[in-house]
């Protein structure tokens, strides 16, 4: 684990603001945010945290090259585990860092166990905590992810929202509307970022040995991503999954990204004769700029990820979620999202729909407009700078 010293100098007139990062989808939402930050005038100062909760080192300096971040200050080097032991080491390393920076303020993005773990923390020590898509609610409890965005919202300073509703969300569990900032969504900033320089999907499939024939034109392209636990931990939920995306495969070629666990569970329960190379492409898990080409060039994109709902809405492409709800509802009101669950008749039927060239294409959001950080960097200068100007009022008063 590396670490600042507490002696670093920070230029300006605030404390650095610590960004962490923890989970390949916060790459995506704090490389925008870094360089609105580093634009803003005057800049606002950052020291860098990554947690290591994404533990491939080669995935995780390939995300950050092709977002452009720059080389984390500390890397906490946590690791995986179970959600309790990981919560719980990244809080271990990450006191020391706060001690050393003692930052103007702790800069936590989505929903991953860094997220709250961080949170923590700062929140003990009297830090305070932004929380960048705040208000997120799928409303089940069950998903990890869910708890995480809930005991985050309730001990955050200030919360960036990515659309209307999530305000209302946050005003029901009793956070006062005027900590909330509506600054739009980060995740879009990068997705209008990298899409000139999105990789072709015939590279891709070329760069893992996959023939090339493969992709037929006239047939389009699926691509498909699973990792929830409740679709791929359970193997009578994983095979029945399987079974769908076959038929799907039977109408469209499918480019499978598979997640670590999605691939070790296929083969553990023994599910591989269910998966026909010749229409499903099965890969490793990709860069940013990989995933961003696919995505861009599919017909449809099957998917139990949050971060692709709101990916494919900004592309225009048809996605469907293989789940029973979604904390972004925005993207099937608005977007071009469909919730599916699992049902066969309901996969297939919004299949047969976008390929009879019915499927939705909705319209990007409200600050869905690739400045959502810029707008958080303009909101959080002068919210710190007025901390910091209560803080040594009432230090004179004392």
């Amino acid at each position: 684990m590396n670490g600042p010293t507490p002696g670093r100098v920070f230029e300006g007139d605030l404390r650095p603001v610590i960004c962490v990062v923890g989970a390949r989808p916060n790459f995506m939402k704090m490389a925008p945010i870094l360089r609105a930050m580093a634009a803003h005038v005057p800049a606002l100062p950052v020291l860098l945290v990554h947690t290591g909760q994404h533990y491939d080192k080669d995935m995780s300096q390939r995300l950050f090259e092709d977002l452009h971040l720059p080389t984390p200050d500390v890397n906490l080097e946590v690791g995986s585990g179970t959600h309790a032991a990981q919560t719980a080491e990244v809080m271990r390393r990450f006191e020391p860092v706060v001690d050393a920076c003692q930052p103007s303020c702790v800069a936590v993005v989505g929903d991953v166990n860094s997220t709250l773990a961080c949170a923590l923390v700062a929140v003990k020590k009297g830090v305070p905590v932004a929380h960048i898509e705040a208000g997120l609610r799928s409303y089940d409890r069950a998903m990890p992810e869910e708890i995480n965005r809930l005991l985050t919202d309730q001990i955050a300073d200030r919360l960036y929202t990515t659309e209307r509703t999530a305000q209302d969300n946050l005003v029901r569990e009793g956070i006062a509307p005027s900590q909330v900032c509506f600054a739009g969504n980060v995740m879009i900033d990068s997705v209008f970022f990298g899409r000139a320089n999105a990789r072709d999907p015939r590279a891709t499939l070329q760069a893992c040995d996959i023939d090339t024939a493969f992709l037929r034109p006239s047939l389009g392209l699926g691509v498909v991503t699973l990792h929830r636990p409740s679709n791929v931990d359970q193997p009578e939920s994983l095979r029945a999954l399987l079974g769908i995306l076959g038929e799907v495969a039977s109408r469209l070629p499918l480019v499978f990204v598979l997640h670590p666990r999605t691939r070790s569970n296929i083969e553990r329960f023994g599910l591989t004769h269910l998966i026909d190379p010749s229409r499903m492409a099965l890969l490793p898990p990709q860069g940013y700029l990989e995933m961003l080409g696919l995505m861009a060039q599919a017909t449809v994109v099957l998917t139990d990820s949050g971060g692709l709902q709101e990916e494919t809405t900004a592309l225009g492409v048809p996605c469907l979620t293989l789940r029973e709800n979604t904390e972004r509802p925005i993207t099937v009101e608005q977007g071009t999202n469909t919730l599916v669950g699992r049902s066969r008749e309901a996969i297939l039927g919004a299949v047969n729909d976008i390929l009879s060239g019915r499927g939705k294409r909705g319209r990007l959001p409200e600050l869905w407009d690739g400045c959502a950080a810029q707008r958080i960097a303009a909101d959080m200068y002068p919210w710190l700078k007025q901390r910091q100007a209560d803080m040594a009022s009432s230090a004179v008063v004392l």
